[in-house]
């Protein structure tokens, strides 16, 4: 139970007159509420999984097997073939229970049983593996469904037309191969986590840490309180969902379930800095969130005995928070600062002024907290008006002011005066479409389920004798205020560096870019490759990022965009010497070889997390590979992304064409490459948002953003296609 661990139920000092000891009923009250909320989720998982109905696999299939054989018997008709009878005779005749014919024949009855429920299971199983095996139809053009893949659909949705096999599927995903090493060496998830997350020693703040935005065009209140008490609640209902397995999967064409185990990980999580690596420390639950204002660290408590706190009330508590004038204590500040500088020295301060006393009952506080809240006292939002708006508020989520965002957990919602919202997420627990997933599940349940009075509060009536937001104390010493300012200097110069350049681009979307008979994310990448050989004269290793989640425990896998095909375009569109038939037929070639490899990609046919593997295998092998060495040292000049949108429809977009969301981004990966990412955000505009940095010559994202604009309607202008001006 971590509500036992988290809660200081018993503190005491050692003074000169002798030990004072306090007893807090409150901590202990939460330690009972613990016990009693672990077993009713347990309880409400056993009853879940009764009523998903009767299918191979459950408990209750089982009964109905046993039943239905012994109902056969009684009406005289032997379903199992004489196999009953068989099995009653092998029985020994006098032994211990099976005294009476009637005791044995039930016994043989429920062995028979027994063994068709295995059998049963086997088979499912198998099938479901075998369809899953299948992945033809990702290669298929659009409108060119084969014979063969129809009926594969048809027997695949006969498997899922009930509720039951959603889940029976995450189950039977295919696991990624991996060499037959020692059991030391883990899956290849585990390795990309370890390896490239959890053993960087530099800053997570700009180098790893991403951001997503808020619905840009929509206010559904200015009270900061208000909408963050409905946010807040929608996050834990999210979480409720989660833990009773309520949250149906992702599916592929509505067939073929997207696996993302990274969903566990989303609350009660923090990643726990190391000297030589980092852990990711999960609970299996938390009743609290940790909140940051002015310089002050507060903890909130969620439910009110075993009851979720209603979002009138979670507004009332941090509105007490907002008008709360009491100072910071000394340090306090910019502790945060530590998590935005160098793990190792973080590590060490961690270990030698937060490992006992006060600091570590506060430090637990944080850590121990289902997510990270910041209220802020800046305002930002997105005016079409203001071109640097939208930048603005990006730098904003990023990094903040290096000290006001908790940089180890899971996430941190930013909350701003004006009562817009975003997210600052660690990269190591997931990757981007899972925060997606939560953050498009609370801005629709905002919107469209709790909703505002006419004042901008929340609905219902608050109750004001619920218990304050607890103020965490801390006894931070002068060593330890020179670490952390040290570790903000490090933040600052980071993040200073930083050129975030965000805009929309309104002339079309993926409606034009479909009438060229064309995928929108090759249209986009292909632009990309215009635009960066416009920017620097030259090309570059470029990667994007694609999603490997119809395996299980998969995450990314990279698409090397960067191809012969998509140079040959590029190259012609410079000379500009070329008719248009044959720009169109390279443009063409160009775009089928990307999907092409992006659906290798999501297929586990991709070649990086293999390279990825060998390297890690040579490494405890002790083998030294020249091509593995420089393979993997080569920069990605150029890193891309593409957030996804409306990944469960919680409202027509269609009816609500306002209700969008701009998406996140990231900051760049080399000192003098580009970072951009980009969500097609409906059939008329995108957003991207370019990062660079300032330190580096070669690179300007203003400048790089531009060339974006400028190459996708120069390849949209190649098909004739009329645009919507800007």
């Amino acid at each position: 139970m971590a509500e036992a661990h988290q809660a200081v139920a018993f503190q005491f000092t050692v003074t000169p007159d002798g030990f004072d000891f306090r007893l807090s009923r409150e901590a202990l009250k939460h330690i009972y509420l613990s016990g009693i909320n672990s077993w009713k989720k347990r309880l409400i998982r056993i009853k879940n999984g009764i009523l998903r109905g009767v299918y191979p696999g459950s408990p209750t299939s089982w009964l109905v097997v046993v039943m239905a054989t012994m109902g056969s018997s009684y009406c005289k008709v032997d379903i199992s073939m004489g196999l009953v009878c068989c099995i009653q005779r092998c029985l020994p005749e006098r032994c211990g229970p099976y005294q009476t014919p009637q005791t044995r024949a039930l016994l043989s009855m429920v062995i028979f049983s027994t063994g068709v429920w295995v059998t049963g299971i086997f088979l499912f199983r198998q099938t479901l593996k075998l369809l899953l095996s299948y992945h033809g139809w990702m290669f298929e053009m659009h409108g060119k469904t084969s014979h063969f893949t129809k009926i594969w659909a048809i027997c695949v949705r006969l498997l899922s037309s009930r509720r039951p096999m959603l889940y029976s599927f995450q189950t039977s995903l295919p696991k990624l191969p991996v060499p037959s090493v020692p059991a030391t060496i883990q899956r290849v998830s585990d390795w990309w986590e370890e390896y490239i997350y959890l053993r960087g020693r530099s800053p997570l703040m700009v180098n790893s840490n991403y951001y997503v935005m808020d619905l840009v065009l929509v206010r559904n209140t200015e009270v900061q309180a208000a909408r963050l008490g409905n946010a807040v609640h929608a996050m834990i209902m999210y979480r409720r969902k989660l833990d009773r397995e309520e949250i149906k999967p992702v599916m592929a064409l509505g067939i073929v379930p997207m696996c993302s185990y990274q969903m566990e990980r989303m609350f009660n999580t923090t990643r726990i800095p190391g000297k030589e690596t980092d852990v990711l420390q999960h609970l299996s639950d938390s009743r609290h969130v940790a909140v940051y204002h002015k310089g002050r660290f507060f903890k909130v408590w969620l439910y009110e005995g075993s009851r979720l706190l209603r979002p009138r009330d979670l507004e009332m508590q941090f509105q007490r928070i907002l008008d709360d004038p009491s100072p910071p204590q000394p340090g306090e500040e910019r502790l945060a600062a530590l998590t935005a500088g160098g793990r190792v020295e973080w590590a060490q301060a961690r270990q030698a002024f937060f490992s006992s006393g006060k600091n570590k009952a506060a430090l637990d506080a944080i850590e121990r907290a289902a997510f990270f809240v910041a209220l802020d006292e800046e305002s930002h939002c997105y005016n079409p008006d203001d071109e640097a708006s939208l930048s603005l508020y990006g730098k904003a989520l990023l990094h903040g002011n290096c000290y006001n965002r908790w940089f180890d957990k899971s996430f941190t919602l930013v909350s701003f005066k004006n009562g817009l919202l975003g997210l600052n997420t660690e990269h190591a627990w997931a990757d981007a479409p899972i925060i997606g997933h939560l953050w498009e599940f609370v801005l629709g349940t905002d919107t469209f389920h709790l909703g505002y009075t006419d004042t901008g509060h929340c609905l219902g009536k608050p109750n004001p004798m619920l218990i304050p937001p607890q103020r965490l104390q801390w006894d931070i010493p002068e060593q330890c205020q020179a670490v952390i300012e040290s570790s903000y200097q490090v933040a600052k110069a980071l993040a200073d560096d930083v050129e975030l350049y965000c805009f929309q681009f309104l002339p079309f979307g993926k409606g034009l870019i479909k009438k060229c008979r064309t995928s929108p994310d090759a249209f986009v990448q292909i632009a990309l490759q215009l635009a960066h050989f416009r920017d620097k004269g030259k090309f570059c290793l470029t990667y994007e990022a694609s999603m490997t989640r119809m395996f299980r425990e998969g995450r990314t896998e990279t698409v090397r965009s960067c191809t012969s095909e998509s140079t040959a375009f590029v190259q012609a569109m410079m000379e500009g010497s070329h008719m248009k038939a044959d720009l169109q037929d390279l443009f063409r070639k160009a775009s089928k070889k990307h999907q092409n490899m992006y659906r290798l990609a999501m297929t586990g046919a991709g070649i990086d997390r293999h390279l990825f593997c060998l390297y890690v295998v040579s490494k405890y092998l002790g083998v030294k590979s020249p091509f593995l060495a420089k393979v993997l040292s080569e920069p990605w000049r150029l890193s891309t992304s593409q957030i996804p949108q409306s990944q469960i429809r919680m409202f027509d977009p269609d009816q609500y064409p306002n209700h969008l969301g701009a998406g996140g981004g990231f900051g760049p990966v080399a000192d003098d490459g580009y970072g951009v990412s980009y969500m097609i955000a409906g059939e008329n505009t995108i957003f991207f948002h370019v990062s660079s940095k300032f330190s580096s010559s070669e690179t300007n994202a203003q400048r790089f953003g531009n060339h974006i604009r400028q190459a996708l309607l120069d390849i949209a202008d190649l098909f004739q296609v009329p645009k919507v001006e800007s």
